[in-house]
């Protein structure tokens, strides 16, 4: 590869070629095994497509810890296939920038490449902490929806206990007016009777004081026929008013009954949707008690995966600094071109 580059490796230092031997021989490492595991997919793609799993459970309902959760299930047994797919990803992204930075050294002499796949593994984190931030704000929303719903039960059952009271009140206002009718109807009842009766005694008197008077003056009793006539038929009409002022009261009484029957009916109505209501009210408080218990579940497992994930990269990072300062402090770069550049050490130190 450095010979089909076509460049003269006489005129990079020391450092570069040292720092290239090593980067090959890791390269190689990697490819040996690659050649022991099955092939995997690309390193990138995957890495976007764990991340849009990451955002579709989201949106889903799925918290950050449950989706780590699940991920992690697949790596708990070493001999999984689920476990070699992942070593095969994390050995393809390593090789891919292992040579890439190989090729920028001996071209540019830069670590460019390097920076720029830092970069894009610190935006993957970062996207990921933002889901973690809207998955914080999902679980506060549905703290105050519980809260509001608890706050609706309330308010329903004080509105039936007052439907209760106001359906008692009306209860003894029907009978208080049933009551206070059949009283009127007695008093009425009685009045007419004794006006009838006190009628009935007057006439009977004064009838007796005419036969009494009759001989002593004809026009005495004419007149007192005429007054006679004139009671009667005083007593006539107000019997008469009496038995319509009974008629009216009576018709009074069935209306009011009436209406108080239908104000009756109409808040059992009412009373019954709201029971309606609140059993419906009480369901979804059941289902959402249970999906928020499936959340905390499935986020717990999501952590303790990209727990073990972040463990899994920092022990590679670790093996791959040992392995670099073992190579570098043992002399395992090209050692040809070592001997070269000792002896035109020595010969400046000797002028």
């Amino acid at each position: 590869m450095w010979q089909s580059n076509g460049l003269d490796s006489a005129a990079l230092t020391t450092d570069v070629i040292w720092s290239c031997a090593v980067l090959q021989d890791c390269a190689d490492q990697l490819s040996v095994l690659d050649n022991i595991m099955r092939p995997g997919a690309d390193t990138r793609s995957i890495r976007k497509f764990n991340l849009k799993t990451a955002e579709q459970g989201l949106k889903d309902g799925s918290s950050l810890s449950d989706i780590r959760s699940q991920e992690q299930l697949r790596f708990e047994s070493p001999l999984t296939p689920a476990d070699l797919v992942k070593v095969q990803v994390d050995r393809q992204f390593v090789s891919e920038v292992i040579n890439g930075l190989i090729v920028e050294l001996w071209e540019k002499n830069t670590f460019q490449s390097l920076f720029s796949a830092v970069e894009e593994e610190r935006k993957i984190k970062a996207q990921l902490l933002d889901i973690l931030m809207r998955d914080e704000e999902r679980r506060i929303r549905i703290k105050t929806l519980q809260k509001q719903l608890l706050d609706i039960c309330k308010e329903k059952t004080e509105e039936c206990e007052r439907l209760k009271e106001s359906i008692a009140h009306l209860r003894h206002q029907v009978e208080n007016t049933r009551m206070k009718t059949e009283c009127q109807r007695t008093f009425v009842k009685s009045c007419t009777q004794q006006l009838v009766c006190q009628g009935q005694k007057t006439n009977s008197h004064i009838e007796k004081e005419l036969e009494d008077e009759v001989m002593m003056t004809v026009k005495k009793t004419k007149e007192e026929e005429k007054v006679s006539m004139e009671s009667e038929a005083f007593l006539k009409s107000q019997h008469a008013g009496l038995q319509e002022q009974m008629q009216y009261w009576t018709t009074r009484y069935e209306k009011d009954l009436e209406t108080k029957e239908q104000e009756l009916t109409a808040l059992r109505n009412k009373k019954a949707n709201n029971l309606a209501q609140l059993h419906e009210l009480s369901k979804k408080c059941r289902d959402m008690q249970q999906v928020i218990i499936e959340d905390r579940r499935q986020k717990e497992e999501m952590r303790v995966q990209l727990e073990t994930e972040q463990r899994e990269r920092d022990a590679a990072i670790k093996i791959q600094s040992w392995w670099r300062g073992t190579v570098v402090r043992r002399g395992l770069g090209s050692p040809k071109k070592a001997d070269k550049s000792k002896p035109k050490k020595g010969k400046k130190k000797k002028k």
